[in-house]
C-alpha cells in the first residue's frame, strides 16, 4: 500500500467516525427530548403508565420498521425466557426513571443514571466472568465516589426516593445490557427492538391498568413527541455505532448533560448545584477511561 493509499484510508476512517460521532450526538439529543416528554407526562400519570405510553406509543412504528426491513421473520427465532426476563427488567427500569423525574431535574437524574457504564462492568465480570483489571476497578470505585458527591448522604443533596429509583433504574439498564450481550448471539437486532416494546407495553398495560389515569386531549401531543423521539433515537444510536469504533463513539452519549442542561433551564429554570456538576465530573470522567480503555 502507498503512502498516499494509507493516507486515503486514514482520510476515510476519520469521515466514518466523524458521521458516527455526529449521529451519536443526535441521537442523545433525541434520547433527551424523548425524556423530557416522560417528565411531563410523569407529572400528571402514575409512572407505570408512563412506561406504558412509552412501549405503546413506539410500538407502531417499531412494527412498520421491522416490516419495512423485511426481517419478520426472525422475530420468532428467539430464546423466549430471556426476552422474558429482559423485558421484565426493561419496565422496571422505565417506571423508576419515570417516578424519579417526578421530583429530579433532568440533568441530576442523568448525572445519576451515567453510573449505569460503571455497573455493566462489574456485572460483566460476575456474569460473564469477563476480566477487569486494576486500572479499571479504580476508575470504577472513582465513579461511584462521584456518586456520593452527588447524592451527598448527609441529607443535603440528591439521597431521597426520586435519587434512589434513578440508581435502580441505573442497575435496571445495566442487567438489561449484558442480557442484550449474550442474547445478540443468537438473536436479531429487529427481534430485540419488536420485543421489548411489544413486552413493555403489554406488561406495563396490565400493571397501570387497575389505576389507569384517562390520557386527556392536550396530552396527545406530547405521547407523538415521545413515540417519535424514542424511535429516531433508537436508529441514530444504531447509525453511529455502525460508523465508528464504540472507544470514540460512546464518550459523546455524556453530551446528554448539555442537552438537559439547556432544556432544565429552558422549561423549567433550573440548573444544578456546584456538588452535583462535580459529581457529574467524577463519574464521566470515570466512565470515559473505562471506554477509552477497552480500546
Amino acid at each position: 500500500m502507498t503512502p498516499q493509499d494509507q493516507h486515503d484510508l486514514h482520510a476515510a476512517r476519520r469521515a466514518e467516525t466523524l458521521r458516527g460521532i455526529v449521529a451519536m450526538v443526535i441521537a442523545v439529543g433525541l434520547f433527551s427530548l424523548m425524556d423530557t416528554c416522560m417528565k411531563l407526562l410523569a407529572a400528571r400519570y402514575p409512572a407505570i403508565e408512563v412506561a406504558a405510553l412509552r412501549g405503546m406509543s413506539s410500538l407502531p412504528l417499531v412494527a412498520a420498521w421491522v416490516v419495512w426491513r423485511r426481517k419478520v421473520g426472525t422475530l420468532f427465532r428467539v430464546r423466549w425466557w430471556m426476552h422474558l426476563f429482559r423485558a421484565a427488567m426493561g419496565i422496571a427500569m422505565l417506571g423508576l426513571f419515570a417516578f424519579a423525574l417526578k421530583t429530579l431535574p433532568l440533568t441530576e437524574a442523568y448525572t445519576l443514571f451515567f453510573i449505569a457504564p460503571l455497573l455493566i462492568t462489574v456485572l460483566s465480570v460476575i456474569w460473564l466472568k469477563e476480566n477487569v483489571d486494576g486500572a479499571r476497578w479504580i476508575a470504577i470505585a472513582v465513579g461511584f465516589a462521584g456518586v456520593l458527591v452527588v447524592l451527598r448522604p448527609t441529607g443535603e443533596g440528591l439521597m431521597s426516593l426520586g435519587g434512589l429509583a434513578c440508581l435502580a433504574a441505573a442497575l435496571g439498564y445495566a442487567v438489561t445490557a449484558i442480557t442484550v450481550r449474550v442474547m445478540a448471539r443468537t438473536d436479531s437486532a429487529e427481534s430485540l427492538v419488536f420485543w421489548l416494546t411489544f413486552l413493555v407495553a403489554i406488561g406495563a398495560g396490565a400493571m397501570a391498568a387497575p389505576g389507569w389515569v384517562e390520557v386527556v386531549r392536550a396530552d396527545w401531543p406530547v405521547i407523538a413527541g415521545l413515540a417519535v423521539t424514542g424511535f429516531l433515537a433508537q436508529i441514530f444510536v444504531t447509525e453511529a455505532f455502525r460508523h465508528g469504533e464504540a472507544s470514540a463513539i460512546a464518550p459523546y452519549e455524556y453530551t446528554a448533560l448539555a442537552w438537559s442542561l439547556g432544556i432544565d433551564w429552558f422549561l423549567w429554570q433550573t440548573l444544578p448545584d456546584r456538588w452535583t456538576i462535580v459529581g457529574a465530573a467524577i463519574i464521566v470522567c470515570a466512565g470515559i477511561y473505562l471506554v477509552r480503555h477497552e480500546r
